[in-house]
């Protein structure tokens, strides 16, 4: 994939360099870092061999970073921090990962080689983690670097059509005033910002930024738009299997399909088996949405993970698999990005990155403006 200049970039907890897609040309990566292989090796199929180090990130010192980053992106792991990890925290062993960066970026700032900008990214979740301790334990954590610390929560149905918002902690040492809003405004300061932000001690709520970051154009694409009629690595499943899929529905689920079906319509629905306890005990269910949004992309841990899809064509339903490359096209990555050749890879790559175009965003009418990667450009 060809490369273009910019300004100096670190990329911690890189996986296959989703965030680098979106910084690009704003940034250029001068070093990558992740600690698992899989990650690894994709990062380095599509960007070269010259910038991955892969290992811990407690391991790294100073010294094995080159020059001066402009910016430093961290999307440290969220599994402590989803429901699927029940919520233990910073201070468990995943999302503690933080702390590794936290120090390596303290150890820069000895040698006054500290990044301008830190851009960290994590699901919303960690907004209310231990009540908002873990929230705060960061915002000052990174105050106490010297940087000031805002927040935005970003939606990736802002740009694709799926639903994924995630949280964005941007930390700079230099703060433009026209960056800055007078208060918390739509759509990217959630309430649960707020109320966490309300929450935090007096000296670190009055440091607190608010981003100034206008909303994008109206996105223009549905689900349907970015399906192929025929997949690769996803095959139809029989009819008999459709019907199981089908009778796993509630009540209230099997009648808005049954009210499409009875339309005539053509339509796509995203579709994911959840458990859910009803009358005390725990059912399957299978959980459908027509609004013309994927449900959140996750990685395959399992069949209750998978994300599936239901064709309706009047009396006609046929479901399958998302495929990884529709996978990867609801995360705005392009076509030519090489997946991992296996199923379960490639869906484990791309549910465990951030959306292309909302790191897009966020370095067009941010990230390169606090960096002076470029300048502050209008939206329209």
């Amino acid at each position: 994939m060809d490369r273009d200049s910019g300004a100096p970039l670190y990329e911690f907890f890189a996986g296959g360099g989703l965030a680098r897609l979106g910084l690009e040309p704003d940034f250029a990566c001068v070093f990558a870092n992740d600690i698992e292989p899989a990650k690894a090796a994709a990062y380095s199929a599509a960007f070269g061999e010259g910038h991955m180090r892969l290992g811990d990130i407690w391991k790294l010192k100073p010294v094995d970073l080159p020059g001066h980053a402009a910016l430093a992106w961290a999307s440290f792991p969220c599994q402590d921090l989803s429901l699927a990890g029940a919520r233990r925290g910073l201070a468990a062993p995943r999302s503690g990962a933080f702390w590794g960066f936290h120090q390596l970026i303290e150890k820069l700032g000895h040698e006054n080689r500290a990044p301008d900008v830190l851009a960290l990214e994590n699901v919303t979740g960690l907004l209310s983690s231990h009540g908002g301790a873990d929230f705060a334990a960061l915002v000052h954590a990174l105050d106490d670097l010297g940087y000031r610390v805002g927040a935005l929560e970003i939606d990736a149905a802002l740009f694709t059509p799926q639903s994924r918002p995630r949280l964005f902690v941007i930390a700079a040492r230099n703060v433009p005033a026209h960056l800055i809003a007078s208060g918390p405004c739509e759509p990217f300061h959630s309430q649960g910002l707020r109320n966490v932000v309300a929450r935090l001690p007096d000296g670190l709520r009055k440091r607190f930024v608010w981003w100034r970051l206008d909303a994008p154009s109206k996105r223009n694409t549905r689900l349907v738009d970015l399906l192929d009629d025929q997949p690769i690595g996803a095959t139809w499943r029989s009819d008999e299997e459709t019907a199981r899929l089908i009778d796993q529905m509630s009540p209230l689920q099997r009648a808005r399909l049954d009210a499409l079906r009875a339309s005539g319509r053509r339509d796509v629905g995203a579709v994911f088996r959840r458990i859910r306890v009803e009358h005390g005990e725990r059912v399957q269910r299978a959980e459908a949405r027509f609004d013309g949004l994927a449900g959140c992309l996750r990685t395959p841990a399992g069949g209750s993970s998978r994300q599936m899809l239901l064709f309706v064509e009047g009396d006609h339903v046929r479901s399958r698999l998302l495929s990884p490359r529709e996978a990867a096209r609801l995360m705005g990555v392009p076509e030519d990005y090489p997946l991992p050749k296996t199923q379960t890879a490639a869906l484990h790559l791309v549910g465990d990155a951030v959306c292309v175009p909302v790191v897009r965003w966020l370095s067009q009418y941010l990230l390169a403006p606090l960096a002076g990667a470029a300048p502050q450009r209008k939206t329209a």
